[in-house]
C-alpha cells in the first residue's frame, strides 16, 4: 500500500487493482487531518513533523491485523489514532468497540469484557455478550489498559491466544475475530517491572508500538487545532459565522506549553466561545491560568525596564508605570487579571491607575468557582 502525502490524509482513497486488472475505489476511510477540513466528527489534525511520521507509521500499521499499544500523555488523542487505524484497516466496515479499563469495577470489568451467563452472579437475569463478541469481525480499544487487575489480564491473554472467549458461568468457547487496539498514558515496562503487569500479556499488546507526540512538541499545529475547534465549535453552538482570536490571543494560545495537550486546547477554545462576545475573541476571554504563565515566562520587557533603571535612563517611579501598563495591556485592559499578575489589590491598582491618568479602562468582575474562571459581567470604568 503506498504512502500517502500528508496533506492527502482528509478523505482520501486507496486505489486497489482486482483480479481482472481494474481499479477499485475503497470508501474513504482515515480519519486524519493535516489541516482543518471535516469538522463533523473528532480527527487527528497536523503538520508538524512529529504529526507527519505519525500519519505515516497508522498508514502503514493499520492495513495489518497485528495488535497495537498506543502511549501517550493525557490529552494527546490515543482513542482517535486508534480510530483512524480502525477506520483505515480492512475491518472498517465492522464495529469498533471502545472501553476505559479504568471506569469499569474490578468485579465487572470480567463479565463487560467476556460476558457472563444468565444467574451467574446477582444481577445476571440474563446471557449477556460481552465487547470481545460485540466487536467480532472489527475492533476492540481498550483505553487504559494498565488498569486491568491480574486475573482480567490472564483471561485476556488466553482469548488473544486461542482466539475463543468463554462467558463467566458458560462452558462452551466461543470463536472471535477481532483486532486488539490498547491505550496507556503510564509506563507499561515498568508496570511489568514492578509486577503489575503480565510480561507475556505485554508483549502480545505490543506487537506495534504507537506514541503519540505532546502538543508542546508539535511546532505550529497549535494554530491548526484553534482554527479547527473555532470551526467545529461553531457549527455545533448553530453560529453564523466563525469567531478568530486576536494577534495577542493567538499569540499567547501559541507561547503556552499546553500541560493538558490536545484536550486542554479544546476546552479553552469552548470556554473562550462561552465568554467571548463577538466576532474577535481576545487575551480577556481566555483562562487565567494561559495569561498569568504569558507574564511569567516572557520576562524580556521587565529585563530591559531594569537595565534602563540601572542606566539612570528614568526614575523607579516611571519604571513602575511603565511596567505595570505593559502588564494592563497584555491582559486587554482587565484589572482583575492585571493585579492578579502583578500581586497587588484591585485596589492598589486603581489608585495607580487614577494617579497615571488613564482615562478608560474595561473592567471585569470574576469570581472563582470550583477552580474554574467564570465571567458575570464587563463594563467600562471611567477614571478621572
Amino acid at each position: 500500500m503506498p504512502l500517502a502525502t500528508p496533506t492527502a490524509f482528509d478523505g482520501w482513497t486507496t486505489n486497489n487493482a482486482d483480479n481482472q486488472g481494474r481499479a477499485v475505489a475503497k470508501a474513504p476511510a482515515p480519519k486524519l487531518s493535516p489541516s482543518p477540513g471535516n469538522t463533523k466528527s473528532p480527527t487527528l489534525v497536523g503538520q508538524s513533523p512529529a504529526m507527519r511520521k505519525l500519519f505515516s507509521v497508522i498508514e502503514r500499521v493499520a492495513p495489518t491485523d497485528a495488535s497495537v499499544l498506543i502511549t501517550g500523555a493525557t490529552g494527546t488523542g490515543k482513542e482517535l489514532a486508534a480510530r483512524a487505524i480502525h477506520n483505515m484497516s480492512p475491518r472498517r466496515d465492522a464495529a469498533f468497540v471502545d472501553i476505559n479499563c479504568s471506569a469499569i469495577p474490578e468485579t465487572l470489568i470480567e463479565a463487560e469484557l467476556f460476558g457472563h451467563q444468565r444467574g451467574t452472579f446477582t444481577g445476571a437475569h440474563e446471557n449477556r455478550s460481552g465487547l470481545f463478541e460485540k466487536a467480532s469481525g472489527g475492533t476492540l480499544f481498550l483505553d487504559e489498559v494498565d488498569a486491568l487487575n491480574l486475573s482480567a489480564q490472564a483471561k485476556l491473554l488466553r482469548v488473544l491466544q486461542e482466539r475463543t472467549v468463554r462467558r463467566i458461568g458458560a462452558r462452551a468457547n466461543i470463536a472471535i475475530d477481532v483486532r486488539i487496539i490498547s491505550a496507556t498514558n503510564c509506563d507499561l515496562a515498568q508496570a511489568v517491572a514492578s509486577g503489575r503487569f503480565r510480561p507475556d500479556l505485554y508483549y502480545r499488546l505490543r506487537v506495534l508500538p504507537l506514541h503519540l507526540p505532546e502538543l508542546c512538541t508539535r511546532a505550529g499545529d497549535v494554530s491548526l487545532l484553534v482554527e479547527h475547534f473555532l470551526r467545529m465549535k461553531s457549527e455545533r453552538q448553530g453560529l453564523t459565522s466563525v469567531p478568530h482570536f486576536s494577534p495577542e490571543a493567538m499569540r499567547t494560545l501559541n507561547e503556552y506549553p499546553w500541560p493538558g495537550n490536545v484536550r486542554e486546547l479544546e476546552n479553552v477554545i469552548e470556554y473562550a466561545l462561552a465568554l467571548g462576545n463577538g466576532n474577535e475573541l481576545g487575551v480577556e476571554d481566555l483562562p487565567l491560568e494561559l495569561t498569568q504563565a504569558r507574564v511569567q515566562s516572557n520576562p524580556e520587557d521587565l529585563r530591559e525596564l531594569l537595565e534602563a533603571y540601572m542606566n539612570d535612563a528614568v526614575p523607579l517611579a516611571e519604571i513602575e508605570k511603565r511596567y505595570i501598563l505593559s502588564v494592563l495591556q497584555q491582559f486587554g485592559g482587565n484589572q482583575v487579571r492585571a493585579a492578579a499578575a502583578l500581586g497587588i489589590d484591585r485596589s492598589k491598582l486603581y489608585r495607580r491607575l487614577r494617579q497615571y491618568g488613564v482615562k478608560a479602562v474595561k473592567f471585569l468582575q470574576e469570581e472563582e468557582l470550583e477552580g474554574l474562571q467564570f465571567r458575570g459581567g464587563m463594563k467600562t470604568t471611567h477614571i478621572a
